[in-house]
């Protein structure tokens, strides 16, 4: 049985080789206050950040708030660009034990929105966690509608009085990590960016000499159940992933990508135990697994923390085995099912708005002031975590 699987597995590479060689054709006070500084609304036509502005605005941040955040450069890009990571924590320059949080943004670089929302919310954090107790839309009471997506105080508006104790309790008490932007090559390619990042490819396993195309889609990169791509070729729609022309083509190898590999060796040095890849459009939330119907170790726990993300932001959380998989067929090498098969993390996709990159300035804040209050929410879910975590073992393969 096992010389007949080895044949198999063989051939189909053999195949794949074959094939694939030819060459291929190539709405609030503080939402005012954050946009304030920066000549960002032109015309009610959304000014998103280039990855310049953003690196430029972050360092400026990080300068004026060095207690509680800190900006480092996590690897470089193929065309040279710094991988920005940053985290926020009362004691920024340590690492506590505390339960931490990652936020990815911009996997691909014509998803804008991923990155927006994670820039907007760094700068919520560091200002409010200064700030003292605000009467925001004065009415004589203080941080009482928090940012959840209701109105808690019955007034007609939602969000209106944001809590600045809840920033501080999230900042002293977990450690927030961020890439907002995991893919700036891409972000910064053309008129409107590229969904894969711009390394020249050469071939689709890298063996040729010449350029064949340009780019791998980082999302399919991570290295989780790699092998069942040759095992089920069909069902996981192998001419599509393996032509490196294609949109979706997951690279040569696992963590081939300079991207990856950053955020694998962040992963693998902190600490992290709840995650959010932000990606758009859709509005809809899911997690692992994205290959197989078989439910996850800790189902209850992803579809409670789904759900609660799901009040704040109203998206739609699709259950996992049930929904996905029969829809989309099946996808190998995302972010989410390595984060949780091979770390235990519980990961989520967010996709954003109902388009890919909106230019409506008012549906781009209110989705980066919705996503303040699930970041808010997930550290404070983080903070239970490890209490109300099924402690079972995680199959390195499903």
């Amino acid at each position: 049985m096992k010389k007949t699987l080895l044949n198999y597995i063989t051939l189909i590479i053999a195949l794949s080789l074959v094939i694939f060689t030819v060459p291929l054709n190539s709405l609030a006070s503080d939402m005012e206050q954050f946009f304030s500084k920066e000549p960002k609304i032109q015309n009610d036509v959304y000014q998103y950040f280039s990855y310049d502005t953003m690196t430029d605005f972050l360092i400026e941040l990080e300068k004026n708030n060095s207690e509680v955040m800190s900006l480092d450069s996590i690897g470089t890009t193929y065309e040279g660009r710094d991988i920005w990571m940053v985290k926020l924590s009362d004691n920024v320059e340590s690492n506590e034990d505390e339960p931490g949080i990652l936020l990815i943004g911009s996997h691909h670089g014509n998803e804008w929105p991923s990155f927006e929302i994670l820039i907007y919310f760094i700068r919520h954090m560091v200002e409010l966690y200064y700030k003292v107790n605000t009467d925001d839309d004065l009415d004589g009471q203080l941080n009482e509608d928090p940012i959840d997506g209701f109105d808690n105080d019955g007034d007609g508006s939602t969000d209106e009085d944001p809590s600045e104790d809840r920033v501080r309790d999230s900042l002293n008490n977990t450690q927030i990590f961020f890439i907002p932007m995991l893919n700036p090559d891409g972000v910064d390619y053309g008129d409107s960016g590229s969904r894969k990042n711009r390394v020249p490819n050469h071939g689709p396993f890298g063996f040729r000499d010449e350029v064949t195309s340009y780019g791998v889609n980082l999302n399919r990169n991570y290295g989780f159940d790699w092998i069942l791509y040759y095992l089920f070729p069909i069902h996981f729609h192998i001419l599509v992933n393996l032509m490196d022309a294609s949109f979706n083509y997951r690279g040569p190898s696992p963590f081939s990508e300079n991207e990856t590999k950053a955020v694998k060796s962040l992963v693998e040095n902190q600490n992290i135990c709840l995650s959010v890849s932000f990606h758009s459009y859709s509005e809809i939330i899911f997690y692992p697994w994205y290959h197989t119907s078989k439910k996850t170790p800790h189902e209850d726990t992803f579809i409670s923390i789904g759900e609660n993300m799901s009040k704040i932001n109203k998206y739609r959380l699709l259950i996992g085995g049930d929904y996905i998989i029969p829809k989309i067929g099946g996808t190998l090498g995302t972010y989410e099912n390595w984060a949780y098969g091979e770390h235990n993390i519980l990961a989520f996709n967010i996709e954003l708005c109902r388009s890919r990159v909106p230019t409506n300035t008012n549906i781009v804040l209110d989705t980066c002031l919705k996503h303040v209050g699930v970041g808010l929410y997930l550290s404070e879910r983080a903070q239970t975590l490890d209490i109300e975590k099924i402690k079972l073992p995680l199959l390195k393969s499903i």
